[in-house]
């Protein structure tokens, strides 16, 4: 079977994106994550790139991004996993992300995956090159500047390891969130710290998670703000549970849901919020 070919657009590195196309067609990678507990993220994600111009295109056989297979060491599994994701967004412009986890782990594993097949590395890598966490897609590659969202507040921002450490994903976030009318972002001391989740980490290391997300919890309430940001729906959950066992107050959302001006939802955590919607 032939395969489509990447388009002339392709980005050549994370560093120097070509321009877009005046209407990209942009495959978002809904993540597992947002599919089963916060579907809202995915619609605020298409609402931002189709705001910014995009066309969106989701996938129906997408899955899976392969990262928990690949973290255990099961790269049989992850290889299958991947090859379906390349399959799926192959020929689109861009593959967008609400999750610098996914969109690392395409972007800088999925072609080492396929070491030893030619053919498949270069298919691999055509995928890999053309993949963003959305902050990062909509400031650096779009120059998106400014979104049409407001929200009465103050919020702090968590960076996530795999997006702030893989991707570069710092500014991109902040510079959206400077143009939010009426919000106010006070720094999380630690900021950079990792909350604890880390995929299978809190599960093969229950304790020190547990700890690690207990101190960053700590952190969030000692800066007074309403809500608590991140671009890392992982993130979010583990934080999120620990704020509410300690009996925090504090707020808990996705960037894009602030971005795309769609806080109409309960925040993660709040008991409404993992209600299907024709319980609610």
């Amino acid at each position: 079977m032939a395969h489509p070919q990447p388009p002339e657009s392709d980005p050549q590195s994370p560093s120097a994106p070509t321009a877009p196309a005046k209407s990209p067609r942009v495959g978002l990678f809904v993540t597992c994550l947002v599919d089963m507990f916060r579907p809202s993220i995915g619609f605020a994600t298409l609402k931002l790139l189709e705001d910014a111009g995009c066309t969106v295109v989701v996938p129906a056989a997408q899955t899976c991004c392969g990262q928990p297979a690949f973290n255990s060491g099961d790269n049989k599994d992850t290889r299958a996993i991947a090859t379906q994701v390349i399959e799926a967004f192959e020929g689109l412009d861009y593959v967008v992300a609400p999750s610098g986890s996914c969109a690392g782990m395409i972007r800088e594993h999925y072609p080492e995956l396929f070491a030893d097949d030619p053919a498949m590395a270069q298919r691999a890598q055509h995928v890999a090159k053309r993949t963003y966490e959305l902050t990062s897609f909509l400031v650096d590659v779009l120059g998106v500047t400014k979104v049409d969202a407001a929200m009465a507040g103050t919020v702090t921002y968590h960076d996530s390891c795999s997006g702030l450490r893989e991707l570069e994903v710092k500014v991109q976030p902040r510079r959206l969130l400077a143009g939010v009318s009426g919000l106010s972002l006070t720094e999380l001391p630690g900021a950079e710290v990792c909350c604890g989740f880390g995929g299978t980490f809190c599960v093969k290391y229950p304790e020190i998670s547990d700890k690690m997300v207990t101190n960053k919890a700590e952190e969030i309430v000692a800066t007074g703000a309403d809500t608590l940001l991140a671009g890392d729906l992982g993130c979010l959950l583990n934080m999120a549970g620990k704020l509410k066992r300690l009996g925090a107050e504090t707020k808990v959302r996705h960037v894009a849901e602030v971005l795309a001006g769609m806080t109409d939802t309960p925040a993660i955590g709040d008991p409404a919020a993992s209600l299907p919607n024709k319980e609610r």
